[in-house]
């Protein structure tokens, strides 16, 4: 068994990242840009912002966040999605998910100007992922692609089977499974039989917020697992969404928790940001 370490992978993105704005810098006196619209009061994303804003720091990026109360309109959070679609200097828009239930989310996502939507979660970027075109991809599969790209890990005619059809996650991962010619089988909660999906898969990739659903009897031998549920428990420890400590020993590959996807997704969100400012460059 050998474990896939996101978070020595995502220093080496974040170093790339890092040469190329000094050369953006040097060159074409570009700073690449991102602003991160930051609603109410939750821990975790405000924990989850903070990351990114520090992770911003290190690689030279301007960044700037909207804090704004749950309170807040959708026409205001439209209006300041408008301002910085419209600033030169932005070049990436982040929303910070979940929103409150009385804001539509899909609506506030569609104002977001498709060439700076690092989180690849617009329609257009949507729609040209499926297509197999040049695209913003979201954050959490791009990584998990980057880790399979980092590890050797040939996706050709694979058995891979998704857990959690999320248009944040498991939809997007399935498309670019698809592009990497494996063959995909996607699973949700209305799935029958989880498990005689899941034995049969070379590779299971999961993320739906479910602590150890997937045990060792659900998991062939030889199999590779990533696991990109981040789930808080009683004790205050972070597991994910497999039983890492019965399933690890069956598998060729396992991403731990933490330190595994988790580190990825900010790398990523780095990596598609610069690409804007390239692209504006």
């Amino acid at each position: 068994m050998q474990l896939i370490d996101g978070k020595s992978l995502s220093k080496k993105v974040q170093a790339n990242v890092s040469t190329e704005v000094e050369k953006l810098k040097r060159e074409k006196n570009i700073v690449p840009g991102l602003a991160v619209i930051l609603i109410g009061d939750d821990p975790a994303s405000h924990a989850y912002v903070k990351m990114k804003g520090k992770a911003c720091e290190n690689v030279g990026f301007y960044s700037i966040t909207h804090n704004m109360p749950d309170t807040i309109s959708q026409d205001e959070i439209i209006a300041t999605i408008k301002m910085m679609n419209d600033n030169p200097r932005i070049d990436g828009i982040l929303v910070q998910l979940p929103l409150p239930a009385h804001i539509d989310t899909q609506k506030i996502l569609e104002v977001i100007d498709p060439t700076k939507d690092v989180d690849g979660f617009h329609a257009y970027n949507v729609g040209r992922l499926v297509s197999g075109m040049d695209s913003f991809v979201a954050c959490t599969p791009l990584g998990v692609m980057k880790m399979f790209e980092g590890y050797d890990i040939d996706l050709k005619g694979q058995d891979v089977c998704v857990v959690g059809a999320s248009n944040i996650v498991g939809k997007p991962m399935a498309s670019l499974l698809l592009n990497a010619d494996a063959t995909v089988t996607v699973t949700h909660i209305y799935t029958k039989d989880l498990k005689s999906h899941t034995l049969k898969a070379d590779i299971v990739i999961v993320g739906v917020g479910v602590p150890s659903l997937i045990k060792a009897d659900m998991v062939k031998d030889g199999a590779i697992v990533i696991d990109i549920g981040i789930n808080r428990i009683a004790d205050g420890s972070l597991v994910g969404d497999v039983d890492f400590d019965n399933v690890s020993p069956k598998c060729s590959f396992i991403t731990p928790v933490p330190g595994g996807v988790g580190p990825m997704t900010i790398a990523m969100l780095l990596s598609n940001t610069l690409k804007s400012a390239q692209r504006r460059a």
